[in-house]
């Protein structure tokens, strides 16, 4: 089960931009994506290939499991925040800078929207210590 909530939101961050990379650009893209799964089959083969096994590590192999998942957390805690963070500056900065092109006055408010926009990131970084933390 822990498998598919890894792969389950990876899987839908590759197929999106890829389904528009083929819609815009068709051989171009498909090539790219061509290139890029042999690239990620050929360094799975190498991790599998050249990792210790859990017999080497010993003891360590199953007293990592709760600070992996915690990790695995605080990286998607800090991953997700800093896209949204991304997506909401897009749109405040420019609806701000369209805004302030007409009336210069409303810098102080634009800026204090972007700002909050960007709180994100930093809300998403503050569970990412707390989980790293608690580990």
């Amino acid at each position: 089960m822990m498998v598919w909530i890894i792969v389950a939101p990876l899987a839908l961050m590759v197929a999106a931009p890829a389904a528009v990379a083929i819609r815009r650009w068709r051989k171009k893209a498909l090539g790219f994506l061509l290139a890029g799964s042999a690239g990620v089959a050929l360094t799975a083969v190498l991790v599998t290939a050249f990792a210790p096994s859990a017999h080497a590590a010993g003891n360590a192999a199953t007293t990592a499991g709760a600070g992996g998942s915690a990790l695995i957390a605080a990286a998607i805690a800090v991953a997700g925040s800093s896209l949204g963070a991304a997506i909401a500056v897009a749109y405040t900065g420019s609806a701000a800078l369209a805004a302030m092109s007409e009336r210069p006055e409303m810098f102080g408010r634009a800026m204090v929207v972007v700002g909050l926009a960007e709180g994100i990131a930093i809300y998403g970084l503050v569970v990412a210590i707390i989980l790293i933390g608690k580990a």
